[in-house]
């Protein structure tokens, strides 16, 4: 059968999530402009303009056609729109053999600084988490109305080419606080759509962990960019006088260490990037 992935709300990293399928699959991507459907099919996807709350035909057409199904839109105030959308279609979709929900290791909530895993109990103490896992809990229930597996893939925080620490200082914009005991654990987005790819063509189900090896105190990932790239090094500034803006004061109101213990084991996958310095190295390297 013909493989066909359907990437709702194809962004930074379901692109690379798309790259790592390799040769031999469609990639239905959707998006809510013409102008960035025409970059998507430039890079060789095939765009379906679809907005949430709007006319759904195009993304029923789409749908008919998915084997595999992913979605990296974030739930809004009344829940999750693609589920929305999606509840009422998925009965029809024959085809349908796998579902990815691109979540966030928020719904672990705050560990002090401990170690989680997939066995850890999911606890969210923000908003943000808790809306993450209604999200998750809402598409396994359709994934098993359906009898389609269901991969809750709980992703780090994201970096890569364009969107890392470099970036950051030379816009001007990176930061160096100093919170004792605050460690963030991270994945480059590489790697994140190898472990995508993988778990779609194993059509695995259940939560997987996407971080790296090493979870780290921000301000060090910061000051290794700037001697690796040889920039100028932000202040380290005391959390309680540093200028942020609430949501990014918000991340720093949780702290834990991420791990995986399925991914290596079930999906077979050993991390290029198993730390935030070869990273980092990687994209300093590639021009990023």
């Amino acid at each position: 059968m013909e493989q066909v992935l359907l990437s709702i709300g194809h962004g930074y990293a379901a692109e690379y999530v798309a790259r790592a399928l390799g040769p031999g699959w469609r990639v239905l991507a959707t998006t809510r402009s013409a102008e960035r459907a025409e970059t998507l099919a430039k890079a060789g996807r095939e765009p379906v303009i679809w907005t949430a709350g709007q006319d759904g035909s195009a993304l029923r057409m789409a749908l008919e056609q998915a084997t595999h199904l992913i979605t990296s839109v974030p739930p809004d105030d009344a829940g999750d729109p693609v589920l929305r959308a999606l509840t009422p279609l998925i009965a029809d979709a024959e085809r349908l053999k796998w579902i990815g929900y691109l979540s966030a290791t928020s719904t672990y909530g705050d560990a002090q600084g401990g170690w989680v895993d997939e066995r850890t109990p999911a606890a969210p103490g923000s908003a943000r988490g808790r809306g993450r896992l209604a999200a998750e809990r809402a598409w396994e229930a359709l994934g098993k109305a359906a009898g389609v597996p269901v991969a809750i893939l709980r992703i780090a925080g994201i970096y890569g080419p364009g969107r890392s620490a470099f970036d950051q200082l030379r816009r001007g914009t990176a930061h160096r606080i100093d919170k004792p005991g605050q460690v963030f654990s991270r994945i480059h987005v590489e790697d994140l759509g190898r472990i995508v790819a993988a778990a779609a063509d194993q059509r695995a189900a259940g939560p997987f962990n996407l971080c790296d090896d090493e979870p780290a105190p921000p301000q060090d990932v910061v000051a290794y960019a700037a001697e690796l790239a040889g920039l100028p090094c932000p202040p380290l500034v005391p959390f309680d006088t540093a200028d942020l803006s609430p949501m990014a004061r918000s991340f720093y109101s949780e702290s834990k260490r991420t791990r995986s213990v399925r991914v290596g084991p079930e999906l077979g996958v050993t991390l290029r990037h198993p730390d935030y310095r070869a990273g980092l190295r990687a994209i300093l390297e590639g021009g990023g």
